[in-house]
Formats: structure tokens, sequence, C-alpha cells
């Protein structure tokens, strides 16, 4: 299905001429072979390592070319847009490069280090609003106030042009790629790497990754008209609530599909990446893996491109994502117990532990609350487990030694507790 775009669509020959014209400017990431996400994927993953771009992502590709087309009188009078940060940094950099002044709205709650980071390119920011819609509008007034050029994050000729560029790389150091595996927000990424891929290997699957918590251009995609969703995950970086409107014809003619990957998922595959590979991503960058590890690829996809999109992630937010990845694949086992209220009870149950070779990470007797009866007191247990089988064997282990074990799971960062 063909949708006509309100401007011209862009070509391959959009996407090189970007190339050309920030290649003084960016860094070349490598197209890095994972055997160890290989084996686990069941088919052999190429990573592409935006993360080691400069600014930390791929957005200063898009940005770079938007400023080096734009008349530098009117650049002069500066460039303002809004961002969830890797954008900001983007075009603070591009404009620090090119001479310009830069204005960057961030929504209140911006990661701090985003935001420093973008300061520290001299650009001034501005904060405002709950989300990155909420940040654009106030940004789009901002820009007319100011009589500044807005720079849109996604939805602008120029960036997808620029963003596309990655696509050339990949196909140039991995010809032989059969499936190109992208993050999704607004669908700039997407757009433009989906018309250089399309335009050089016709036969290549194109499969776009979105948040669950933001899902509005796989709804977009499925419905065929652009939709507005509401927006609640850790992976900022994609969390947009509608498509744009030049990015989404593309990806509808071009996309082979649309996929979502919840936040566990996200943060398993964060781990994955610092354990195996020694890469550290954000949510959103790596977004791409954790559709590939979830099953999410058409069995026909052989050897894999997967876009590692960016790696600015707020340290404070990164320990909970750890926590969170660790935890959905049954690395952490959180449970309540009884023990009979008389010496020697917890040396017991920690020698039952001992033989199941697991790490405890937390103990609190509870003398008080619904864990406590008359004789026995309870426990709440964290131990360290080697995945979701040995916690399920622990488990069993202590039932079977007379422990009534109730485990206590954890989704989306509300409490629960189940069996």
């Amino acid at each position: 299905m063909t949708l006509a775009l309100d401007t011209p669509a862009l070509s391959l020959t959009d996407v090189q001429e970007a190339a050309e014209r920030i290649a003084p400017h960016i860094r070349h990431t490598p197209l890095q072979e994972s055997p160890d996400l290989s084996a686990l994927a069941g088919r052999t993953l190429l990573l592409k390592l935006e993360i080691l771009q400069r600014t930390g992502a791929f957005k200063i590709r898009g940005a770079l070319n938007k400023l080096l087309t734009m008349d530098p009188a009117v650049a002069a009078r500066g460039v303002l847009t809004a961002s969830a940060g890797n954008h900001g940094q983007g075009v603070a950099l591009a404009a620090r490069l090119l001479g310009y002044p830069a204005t960057i709205v961030l929504p209140m709650g911006v990661s701090l280090a985003k935001l420093e980071a973008i300061e520290r390119q001299g650009a001034q920011t501005v904060l405002c609003g709950a989300t990155y819609d909420e940040a654009a509008r106030y940004a789009h007034a901002l820009a007319d106030e100011r009589g500044m050029t807005y720079v849109h994050a996604f939805d602008d000729p120029h960036v997808i042009a620029g963003q596309g560029t990655i696509a050339l790389e990949m196909l140039a150091d991995a010809p032989d790629l059969d499936t190109l595996v992208v993050p999704v927000g607004g669908g700039g990424l997407l757009a433009g790497i989906a018309t250089a891929a399309r335009a050089l290997k016709p036969s290549l699957a194109i499969i776009g990754v979105q948040a669950a918590g933001a899902s509005a251009c796989v709804a977009s995609f499925t419905g065929g008209e652009r939709q507005t969703l509401p927006v609640s995950t850790i992976a900022d970086g994609i969390a947009v609530a509608q498509p744009g409107a030049r990015t989404f014809p593309i990806i509808h003619t071009l996309v082979d599909d649309m996929v979502m990957v919840d936040d566990e998922a996200m943060a398993r595959a964060m781990v994955l990446l610092l354990e195996r590979e020694k890469l550290l991503s954000e949510a959103a960058g790596a977004a791409g893996l954790a559709a590939v590890l979830g099953g999410l690829l058409p069995p026909s996809s052989a050897k894999v491109g997967v876009l590692i999109s960016g790696g600015n992630v707020d340290p404070n937010l990164l320990d909970k994502c750890i926590q969170t990845g660790l935890a959905s694949a049954g690395r952490f086992l959180a449970f309540h117990t009884w023990l009979p209220d008389q010496p020697g009870a917890l040396h017991n149950l920690t020698g039952v532990l001992t033989e199941q070779r697991v790490n405890i990470l937390h103990v609190e007797i509870q003398r008080i609350g619904p864990y406590t009866a008359i004789g026995p007191v309870g426990l709440e247990m964290i131990v360290e487990t080697r995945n979701a089988e040995h916690a399920a064997q622990v488990v069993a282990t202590l039932r079977t030694a007379g422990y009534p074990v109730e485990v206590v799971t954890t989704r989306a960062g509300e409490g629960s507790r189940g069996d």
C-alpha cells in the first residue's frame, strides 16, 4: 500500500548526498558480530554500534545534515528543537561545530546526564512539559517567538536522510545481511534506513521495533493511518505519542513489519549487552536486540543487522534497568517464608540455599505485620540464581525441605505475590 506524502518522498540519492555532507563530522561506527548473542538468538547477529557515535547516539547524523543544508544567514539567527535528550545533543553539537546558536527544549523529567551533555555543547536549555510531545508543542511556539528555525527530531526530510546514512554503512560493511532491525519512536531513523536499504537491496527484511508503552507507530502501521497513543516506558529515546506525518507513509510503504517489546525485555537486553559484549546501551538502544532475542523475527532471517542506537542512559535509571533485567531473566529470586522462632532456624535455611549454590543478597526477619504468627516468624529473602530454571529448582527444594515459600514477583515496578 502506498500513501501520499505531503512533501516529495526521499530517495537513495538524498541519503547518499547526506552521507557525503556529514562525513567530515561523524564516525563510521563499527558493525560488530556477536557470537554469544548469535548463539542465544539462533542466527547471526551483527550489532551496529551507534553508541560509539559522537554524542553517544545516531542523532548527530540527521541534525548535521539539516544544519548543513540551511541558509547560513537563517541558521545564524539560531536553531531550536525539542528533544528527549539524544536529538538535543545532536543539534547542540552540530550547532557548535558550525558556529550557530542553539536552544533545546526538554521535558521536565529529562535525564540529568543528557541535560548536562547538551549544556556542555554550549546550547541553551529550557525545561517544559512532562513528555517529549508537550515539550515539542512549547518549542514550536518558542521558535516562532524568537525567530529561530525549528529542527524537528524526526519529521524533517533532511533529518530523515541523515539518519538513513546508517543503512549505507551497514550494507557497505556487510552486504550479505538479510534483515535490519531498527528501534522506532517518531520514525525518522526507520524511515531513513528503509529509504536507503530498500533501494540498495530490495530483498532485505526491514523490521521496526517499538516499546510496548509507546506503540503508536505499531498501531498506525497495523491500522493504515497515524494514531496517537499514551506513552509510559523506560525507553525515553523512543517515547513518542505519534509517528511523523512524513515518516509514517515511508514506513508503511517500505517496512516489512513492526513489533513491540516491553520494558522488561529491553532491560534484559541491556544486561546482556553489558555482560556478553561489555557495551552500555540505553533502553531505546537495546529495543532491537530485545525483539531479536524475544523471537519476533521471521524464521528466514539468518544474518541480522541490529541497530544499537544510543548509549546515553542516566546512571540512576541504569541501576533500575539492571535490577529489572536481572529479575525478569530469573537471576533474582525474592520470596517470603516462615521459620520457627528458635536458635539455628535461619542457619538451617541458609544451609539448604548453600547446597543450591545461590548467593544471598538480602535477608529480613519480620516480627510484625502480615508475615508473623504465634510461634513462627516471617522471613523475607532475595537470592541470586543462575536463571529462571535454577530459581524454580531452588523454590522446589525449599518446599520439599518443609519451608512454606511464597515467591514475590515484580513487573513494571508494581509488587505482586504468586507461585
